[in-house]
C-alpha cells in the first residue's frame, strides 16, 4: 500500500480516537480509579486480547491457504490484523474501514482478486460465528431458567425467540453465501437503489468477470476445502468463547458469588447479548454508548449474587454494568491505538508479478 493512502487511514483514525475521549461523558479520575480497580488483571485482560488478534491472524491465515499459497509472514498478519480491527472500531459502519485497509495491505502478497476474496470470507466467518455464539447464549440462558438460577421475565420471553430465529436466519443466508458467493449480489442489490442505476452499468462491465472469480474463490472453500471452512469457522468460534473469560474476570473482580462454571455462564451471556446490541448500532464509531447500554440490559436480567449472599440491588448492577464497559472501552482505546501504531510502521515487501 501507498504511504499516502495508510497516512489518510492513520490521520482518519487519530482524529477518530481524540474525538470520542473529549466526548466520552465518565470523567478521566473516575477511568483511572476502575483501572486501579481491576489492577494487573488489566495487563492480563490486554494480554488476552493479543492472543484473540493472535487467533484472528491465524483463521485469515487458513483462509488464505485455503485457496493457495501464502506468501506473507505471519507476523505481518497479526499487524494487519490489528490494524484493520482499529480501523473497524473506529470507522462508521465498521468494516467501511478495516476490510479495505486489509485489501490494499495483502494485494502486493497474494494478488488483488485473492486478497479481496480472503478478507471477506473472514468478515465472513466473523460474523457466522457470532450468530452460532448469539444461538448458544441462548441455550444457556434457557438452561438457567429451568434450572431456577435465572427468572423468565415477560420481556426476555419476547427477546429470546428473536434472537435466536433472528441467529437462525443468519446462519442460512451465510450458508447460502458460502455455496455460491455472495458478492456480485450484493452489488446487485446496491444498483437497484435510484441513485445507483448509471453507475451499475459501467461498474459490472469493467468489474463482472472479477467480481465472479472472487465469488468462485468464497464457494471453493465451503464446497471443496471444508477443512479450511471448519477449522476457520471453529477458530472463531472458541476465540468469541475466550473473549468472555474478560467479563468473567471483572466479574470475579467486583465480588460476583457463585461456582467458577455458573460466573462463566453469566459473562458469556452477558457478552453475546452486548455484542449483538452493540452490532445493532453498527454505524456508531467505537459503538460509543451501544456496548455500555448492552452491558446494562444483560446484567439487569441475570440475579447475580453479590458478595453479602444476596441478589445485587438494581443500583448496583448498573454500577457494575458501568465498571465492565468502562475497562472494556480502555482496552479497546489501548488497542486501536496500537493498531493505528503498527501502521506507521514500515514493511518492506517484495512485490511479486501476480495477476
Amino acid at each position: 500500500m501507498k504511504n499516502k493512502v495508510r497516512n489518510i487511514f492513520f490521520a482518519f483514525g487519530i482524529i477518530a480516537i481524540i474525538v470520542m475521549i473529549l466526548t466520552f461523558k465518565v470523567s478521566f479520575t473516575e477511568i483511572w480509579r476502575d483501572i486501579e480497580k481491576t489492577g494487573l488483571f488489566f495487563v492480563l485482560i490486554l494480554g488476552l486480547w493479543l492472543i484473540l488478534y493472535i487467533m484472528n491472524a491465524l483463521t485469515w491465515r487458513i483462509i488464505i491457504k485455503g485457496s493457495g499459497d501464502c506468501n506473507i509472514s505471519f507476523l505481518k498478519l497479526i499487524k494487519i490484523t490489528i490494524s484493520g480491527f482499529a480501523l473497524n472500531y473506529v470507522t462508521p459502519a465498521g468494516l467501511m474501514g478495516g476490510e479495505p485497509y486489509k485489501i490494499m495491505e495483502l494485494s502486493p502478497y497474494i494478488g488483488r482478486e485473492r486478497a479481496t476474496s480472503s478478507v471477506l470470507l473472514f468478515a465472513m466467518t466473523h460474523i457466522f460465528a457470532h450468530f452460532w455464539y448469539w444461538i448458544t447464549s441462548v441455550l444457556l440462558f434457557v438452561i438457567l431458567i429451568l434450572t431456577h438460577f435465572v427468572s423468565l421475565r415477560f420481556e426476555m420471553a419476547i427477546v429470546l425467540p428473536s434472537i435466536f430465529l433472528f441467529s437462525v436466519l443468519g446462519i442460512y443466508l451465510f450458508i447460502r453465501g458460502y455455496k455460491n458467493g455472495m458478492v456480485v449480489h450484493i452489488i446487485n442489490a446496491i444498483c437497484k437503489l435510484p441513485f445507483c442505476k448509471r453507475w451499475r452499468t459501467c461498474f459490472l462491465e469493467k468489474h463482472l468477470a472479477e467480481l465472479k472469480n472472487i465469488d468462485s474463490q468464497i464457494a471453493q472453500l465451503q464446497n471443496q476445502n471444508k477443512k479450511s471452512f471448519w477449522g476457520s469457522l471453529i477458530l472463531e468460534y472458541v476465540g468469541r468463547v475466550m473473549q468472555s473469560l474478560e467479563i468473567y474476570i471483572l466479574l470475579v473482580i467486583v465480588g460476583i458469588q457463585g461456582t467458577p462454571l455458573l460466573i462463566f455462564i453469566y459473562s458469556f451471556i452477558i457478552l453475546a447479548f452486548t455484542s449483538l446490541f452493540a452490532n445493532i448500532l453498527f454505524f456508531l464509531p467505537l459503538q460509543i454508548g451501544g456496548r455500555e447500554g448492552g452491558f446494562a440490559m444483560s446484567t439487569m436480567q441475570l440475579n447475580l449474587i453479590g458478595e453479602s449472599g444476596n441478589p445485587v440491588p438494581a443500583n448496583e448492577i448498573m454500577t457494575i454494568a458501568l465498571f465492565i464497559s468502562i475497562i472494556c472501552r480502555v482496552r479497546e482505546l489501548f488497542w486501536t491505538t496500537v493498531g493505528l501504531v503498527l501502521m506507521k510502521i514500515s514493511t518492506k515487501i517484495k512485490e511479486k508479478n501476480i495477476n
